[in-house]
């Protein structure tokens, strides 16, 4: 039976899928929500059909909790990650779902773009055991060229949370071109260092396993020539950021 105020338990979202046994989002299993809406166009990105804020499956934040303790004894060791899409789009279904999970001891994360003002989100973050953060690139034109809007967002969060203690995963994705340049991870890594909550740095190669689903929503994919980075790029890119000491 969940545990929790009926007002939380009826905060409405909407949600694009789930994943009941992820391993990559995350420490441990988890069970993985992917909420639908996000104000960002990475143009990486492999899931624009989440997009659109609005379309999805309707759900009640204790209906989804419901299901998620179905899975109570495969997640004990993980735990619950909200992902997207933004979860911290939706605010209100987000927090619901973080005080729900928190109030039957699952523990939670947050996988998020940075996307969304810290004024709006912070109760998220407060109620969250820990940030899977986004930084698309660290300086903001460039950050504005890859994803429609720059980073001011996303480095507010990562102060925040450096000031109230909060556990940051940080996530940077590797283009060939674009973000996956020595001196951008350089300068990237350098700034990351100064950050105790900043536990681990996961680099994620660029794919074109998503690019389908641009055509199929009739979106321009422009990154269709770029090759997905080769072993030698990934380890020069790796190196820099143990270099530093900073757990990948």
């Amino acid at each position: 039976m969940i545990k929790s105020a009926t007002d939380f338990s009826k905060i409405a979202g909407h949600i694009h899928s789930v994943e009941t046994f992820g391993a990559l989002d995350g420490p441990g299993i988890r069970y993985v929500v992917f909420f639908q809406g996000c104000p960002l166009r990475c143009r990486y990105c492999h899931n624009p059909d989440t997009w659109l804020p609005g379309k999805g499956r309707e759900v009640l934040a204790g209906d989804l909790v419901q299901d998620i303790l179905r899975y109570r004894n495969f997640i004990s060791s993980g735990g619950v990650t909200l992902s997207g899409g933004e979860p911290l789009f939706q605010p209100e279904f987000c927090l619901a779902v973080l005080h729900i999970c928190r109030e039957n001891g699952l523990h939670t994360a947050i996988d998020t773009s940075g996307s969304i003002a810290l004024e709006e989100c912070r109760p998220c973050i407060d109620e969250a055991d820990m940030l899977l953060l986004d930084i698309k690139a660290l300086d903001p034109l460039e950050c504005k060229s890859l994803t429609g809007k720059d980073n001011r967002c996303a480095l507010e969060i990562l102060d925040y949370c450096e000031q109230i203690g909060r556990t940051v995963w940080i996530r940077h994705v590797l283009v060939p071109g674009l973000t996956l340049e020595r001196g951008r991870l350089e300068r990237l890594a350098d700034f990351l260092k100064e950050y105790r909550c900043v536990k681990r740095v996961e680099l994620l190669p660029f794919h074109k396993m998503g690019a389908y689903k641009w055509d199929a929503l009739g979106i321009p994919f422009t990154l269709s020539e770029v090759v997905e980075p080769s072993a030698e790029e990934l380890q020069m890119a790796t190196k820099i950021f143990t270099d530093r000491n900073i757990l990948i």
